[in-house]
């Protein structure tokens, strides 16, 4: 079992950056694939970056692509998510989720991760 816990949320006008961190517990941090969701106010959690459990396979939702970088560190058992260039439309509460796998494949749906975050708010003033 793992427990991940956010930080790094907060204000930021438009065309700034942030920079999200989501520690695991646990010694097994390199045998889960990461993913990193979304939830805006009155829409569904949406996913918008996934890492596979070595860091070699990244891969983003379109509306993310180009402006944020999704990368972690095993002997931290941190994944992050740099976010650049944000936009109002940003606005949402950000989870990380963890899928335990050392399968490579892309993970997109929240119904293929075990474990979750509890969110930390990102707020996009324009």
């Amino acid at each position: 079992q793992v427990q991940l816990v956010e930080s790094g949320g907060g204000l930021v006008q438009a065309g700034g950056s942030l920079s999200l961190s989501c520690a695991a517990s646990g010694r097994t941090f390199s045998t889960y694939a990461m993913g990193w969701f979304r939830q805006a106010p009155g829409k569904e959690r949406e996913f918008i970056a996934g890492i596979s459990w070595s860091g070699r396979n990244t891969y983003y939702a379109d509306s993310v692509k180009g402006r944020f970088t999704i990368s972690r560190d095993n002997a931290k058992n941190t994944v992050y998510l740099q976010m650049n260039s944000l936009r109002p439309e940003d606005t949402a509460v950000y989870y990380c989720a963890a899928r335990y796998t050392r399968e490579s494949g892309t993970y997109t749906s929240m119904k293929e991760y075990n474990y979750w975050g509890q969110g930390t708010q990102v707020t996009v003033s324009s």
